[in-house]
């Protein structure tokens, strides 16, 4: 009886003991690296961001935690391809094999992943040591995921389940050609069926999402973000998200839900330090590192730039910096061949939200090429600036790298004001803001447009015009759907970054690029 009663004073201190756990968790994450795994320059700012700096400071980070006996978990929430020539033209393998041996724990699947065919993305799926996570993509015929829901990982007994989603706006805003198939389900239905699961489970719930973050965001909003998952889910502890590339200098507390975001490029490893008492988070803090940012600090005496780190230097991991190098050496020598040369600032800045100068210069260039009256380009298609000095083909996939081709459309006056309709109501911010060649109208504020003219002459409603686009736009993306509608149409087969090389080296040296207006918003 005695040893019974020891045994059970036993068992009984061991439940207590489970039931008063404390952990220490810290929660590493990138998201929209879009192939940056090498260092790379923004105005001003040389040589920031790359996996190998990050490699340095996740192993500086994860012994840190560990001597003090805590956990790392370390997360990608999507937006892995497009962005930089050498990954995208290698299938985003450099990323791959440099996120393989950086140890990452998963990685959300955004809706980038589907630039490509499905038979790349099925590629980078096995070439990856870490999964991609999606619970509301499936096959519409079944109802199966395309991907794996969610992995749950064991930290010495403590069990964290991660769930995967991204954004439903992915049947709209991605390539018609590769989402054909799949079926994208309201994130929010979908967690409200997993979340209690996972908490069954699991001791903690993260939910990696590539969802992004939006103003007014409201609750069972299937379009809506991850605050409006947030609102409308209970029991996620964590959201670690991407899409909108939001740098949040701190967490944002939505019912008891903790949500991070770190940027993009990898220009910032986004840190999350948790302290979790019987299930709950005790303690947060999270910090945004910068990655070899640098603050100008004008010329020297010899015209030379001043720098100073934002943070600290963080050098390099040899092991990483020697793959990626290798895969950069790969196809550098054409990508570094001069096409010409400018003066000025070709600034990508707001792109998604007014008339654009390098949006001139791609619509421009397409006209010139093609002889159409009428470009259509949208603004989430010109990812990159370009900087004043001499122009390389790499610069230009930088700006151009989704592989698009041109294609041209006899489209009647009626036609195209319905796609001005369309792009008049379209939020300041949205890839799909449009952006034009022989094209010019002007924006009320209750999304009506007027003026509208072709090469300077009122729009005829009647009349036939030679529209040219890219294949993106033409097949419905972006909500362009009555782009897909129109029958009289071919695809040229010129890659819209070929035509603005060649427009480029038509150029020659760039001193300065017309100041058109071509359309105007409402005044506020």
């Amino acid at each position: 009886m005695k040893r019974f009663f020891v045994l059970l004073f036993i068992v009984s201190l061991i439940s207590v003991l489970a039931f008063t756990q404390t952990v220490e968790l810290t929660i590493l994450h990138l998201n929209d690296t879009h192939g940056h795994a090498w260092p790379f320059n923004e105005w001003r700012n040389p040589s920031i961001g790359g996996f190998a700096a990050i490699a340095t400071l996740i192993d500086e980070i994860r012994k840190e935690v560990a001597d003090k006996g805590g956990h790392v978990l370390f997360l990608h929430a999507g937006d892995l391809n497009t962005g930089v020539p050498e990954s995208d033209l290698l299938d985003a393998e450099p990323d791959i094999v440099a996120l393989n041996m950086m140890g990452l724990d998963a990685m959300a699947v955004g809706n980038h992943e589907f630039d490509n065919p499905t038979e790349v993305l099925l590629e980078q799926m096995a070439k990856a040591d870490f999964p991609f996570l999606c619970a509301n993509i499936v096959f519409p015929d079944n109802g199966m995921p395309l991907f794996q829901p969610y992995v749950i990982k064991d930290l010495d007994g403590f069990k964290v389940a991660i769930l995967g989603l991204i954004t439903k706006k992915t049947e709209t805003i991605g390539n018609p050609k590769y989402i054909q198939g799949f079926e994208f389900l309201d994130p929010i239905s979908v967690a409200k069926f997993y979340v209690p699961i996972l908490k069954e489970k699991a001791d903690f719930v993260i939910v990696l999402a590539h969802l992004g973050i939006y103003e007014g965001d409201k609750p069972n909003d299937p379009y809506g973000g991850s605050v409006s998952l947030a609102k409308s889910v209970d029991g996620i502890d964590v959201i670690v998200d991407g899409h909108t590339h939001t740098l949040l200098e701190k967490p944002l507390v939505v019912n008891n839900t903790l949500i991070v975001q770190a940027g993009d490029w990898g220009k910032y490893l986004g840190r999350l330090d948790l302290i979790i008492k019987d299930g709950r988070i005790s303690y947060a803090e999270f910090k945004p590192l910068p990655v070899n940012l640098k603050k100008y600090l004008g010329n020297d005496e010899n015209g030379k730039a001043k720098y100073e780190f934002v943070w600290r230097e963080i050098p390099e991991k040899p092991e990483i910096k020697e793959v990626l190098d290798k895969y950069k050496e790969k196809g550098s020598e054409k990508l570094n061949e001069p096409v010409g040369e400018t003066k000025i600032l070709f600034d990508n800045k707001y792109v998604r939200a007014k008339d654009n100068i390098l949006a001139h210069l791609i619509t421009d260039a397409v006209k010139w090429k093609t002889g159409a009256d009428i470009v259509l380009q949208n603004g989430g298609g010109i990812r990159a600036a370009i900087n004043p000095g001499v122009i390389t083909y790499r610069d230009i996939l930088t700006v151009l790298p989704f592989g698009n081709t041109v294609v041209v459309l006899e489209m009647t006056g009626e036609q195209i004001l319905k796609v001005l309709e369309y792009a008049a109501k379209i939020p300041d911010g949205n890839g799909a803001k449009l952006q034009v060649a022989g094209l010019s109208w002007v924006e009320k504020e209750d999304g009506v447009v007027s003026d509208v003219k072709v090469n300077g002459e009122p729009i005829d409603p009647n009349k036939v015009y030679k529209v040219a686009t890219n294949d993106y736009m033409a097949n419905g993306g972006d909500g362009y759907s009555m782009l897909k509608e129109v029958s009289s149409r071919y695809d040229t087969g010129y890659v819209l970054a070929d035509v603005v090389k060649e427009y480029i080296q038509s150029l020659g040296t760039i001193e300065s690029y017309d100041g058109e207006v071509r359309w105007t918003e409402p005044e506020q």
